[in-house]
């Protein structure tokens, strides 16, 4: 089982700047899982509690000289400290800044070792960062689990092929922040959110409690999947009511998720997405969150990263 690579500096902007931030945010630990074309960053997707988090990356998107190569059919994962490689990544790029003003490329190598720890008798397995200088070299361990067995890679490979399952319908959230500042303000009047999406393009978002009912509604969104056309005789209505109506018709889903999973995931920001879809999946098994990233100064999807998050839902919900 082998792991060598060198971080290029689009990889290192893409990691310490923006998604390592956003993933340590997730939990503390996460599985990486390193495959013959890609890198993944996977949250809970072995357990069912909290938030499921995909971050999926081509490895050309963070490096060069890519080679792994494992019995698993090239496949290799691992459980891993987001803190601490966000530390080591952090550490790296400050000794390549000290070391000289050229890019990082090429002299931040990262690879998997097993070392003889002091006081153990056993050796363990690293991700270990070298970072080589004009004159010297600086190295840095990450622990590491055991890397995954055979039974354990496809254990993992099935959850990953079961979180990809789109929703039918996924509304386009252009501002986060606004989403962002108003599940702040909800924070503090209730733990369970209601959560209502529409084929016409609605999403509705509000906290009821035996006293109060605080909501907001965003109207008129891209809807990517199916669609239909709001009723005019509903418009004049609430949009509690709207929102019953279209359910009854079929048109629209409700959930319950956790306040707390619900900002966690907006944490998502850090990593600096161009826009976000919101949808329900089937039977409203879970409320997902798919993250866009557009090609710096472009409106073109880059499809070499993708990051999507599963909210694990409070209640069956009506659909």
């Amino acid at each position: 089982m082998k792991f060598k690579a060198f971080l290029t500096e689009n990889g290192v902007n893409l990691l310490e700047k923006r998604f390592l931030p956003a993933l340590d945010k997730m939990g503390k630990i996460c599985h990486l899982y390193l495959t013959r074309d890609h890198t993944m960053f996977l949250h809970n997707l072995l357990n069912g509690d909290g938030i499921q988090s995909v971050a999926q990356f081509r490895k050309e998107a963070l490096f060069d000289d890519y080679r792994i190569s494992s019995q698993n059919e090239d496949r290799i994962a691992f459980a891993i400290d987001i803190s601490l490689l966000q530390r080591a990544v952090r550490s790296s790029v400050s000794i390549c800044t000290e070391f000289g003003s050229g890019p990082t490329q090429n002299r931040l190598q990262i690879k998997l070792v097993k070392k003889l720890p002091p006081n153990c008798t056993q050796p363990m397995p690293f991700l270990t960062f070298e970072t080589k200088g004009y004159k010297s070299a600086v190295i840095q361990d990450v622990p590491i689990s055991k890397p995954f067995s055979r039974a354990q890679v496809i254990e993992l490979q099935t959850a990953l092929d079961m979180a990809q399952d789109l929703p039918q319908t996924l509304v386009q959230v252009p501002d986060l922040n606004q989403l962002q500042n108003f599940v702040d303000r909800l924070k503090h009047v209730g733990d369970l959110l209601n959560v209502s999406i529409s084929k016409y393009g609605d999403l509705l978002v509000q906290i009821s409690t035996t006293l109060i009912t605080v909501g907001a509604e965003f109207q008129k969104l891209l809807v990517i999947g199916e669609q239909a056309d709001a009723p005019a005789e509903d418009r004049n209505l609430s949009a509690q009511t709207r929102s019953a109506r279209a359910i009854s018709r079929g048109d629209a889903q409700s959930v319950q998720v956790s306040v707390k999973h619900f900002a966690k995931s907006l944490q998502c920001h850090l990593a600096k997405p161009d826009c976000a879809f919101y949808g329900i999946a089937p039977q409203g098994a879970c409320l997902t969150v798919i993250f866009q990233f557009f090609i710096p100064g472009s409106r073109q999807t880059d499809k070499s990263i993708s990051l999507h998050c599963r909210l694990p839902v409070l209640d069956p919900g009506s659909s």
